[in-house]
C-alpha cells in the first residue's frame, strides 16, 4: 500500500509539472492576447477541482495563483472519509462506486458556478488513479 501511495504522489507531481509547464508556456503569449480578447470576454479564468485527500486542491490553488484564476471546489454532500477512500477494502465507498456505476452519481453541495458566462478559460482538476488487483 505504501508503494501505491508513493506512485500516486509521483503521478500527481508529474501531472502538476505538466500542467504548470503548459500554463507557463501559454502564459507568455497570453498576456498580449488578453487585451485583444476584450471583444469576446474579459479574459477571466476559473479552476474547478475536486480533491479527496488535498493533493488536487494544492495543485488547483497553485494553478489559480499562477493564472490569477478564481477557484470553485466540487464538494460532495457526504464527504469521503479515509475509510471510504481505501480502495484495498472491497467494501469501501470508492470500491463500491468503482464496481457499480449507478453509485457514482454523488450529490454535490453546489453544481452552479456564479457568473459562469464570464469565464473564457476553465481548468478542471480531479484525482484519477487507476489500479489493478
Amino acid at each position: 500500500m505504501k508503494t501505491k501511495k508513493i506512485v500516486a504522489v509521483l503521478l500527481t507531481c508529474i501531472v502538476t509539472i505538466g500542467l504548470m509547464a503548459g500554463c507557463g508556456a501559454s502564459n507568455t503569449n497570453q498576456s498580449a492576447s488578453n487585451t485583444e480578447n476584450t471583444s469576446t470576454g474579459n479574459g477571466k479564468t476559473l479552476v474547478v477541482y475536486y480533491s479527496a485527500s488535498g493533493n488536487t486542491k494544492d495543485v488547483a490553488e497553485k494553478i489559480a495563483k499562477i493564472t490569477e484564476a478564481d477557484l470553485f471546489e466540487i464538494e460532495p454532500v457526504e464527504p469521503y472519509t479515509d475509510d471510504d477512500l481505501d480502495w484495498t477494502d472491497d467494501d469501501s465507498r470508492v470500491s463500491r462506486e468503482h464496481d457499480d456505476e449507478s453509485l457514482r452519481d454523488v450529490e454535490l453541495v453546489s453544481t452552479t458556478v456564479d457568473n459562469w458566462d464570464s469565464y473564457d478559460t476553465v481548468y478542471i482538476g480531479y484525482p484519477k488513479m487507476e489500479y489493478s488487483l
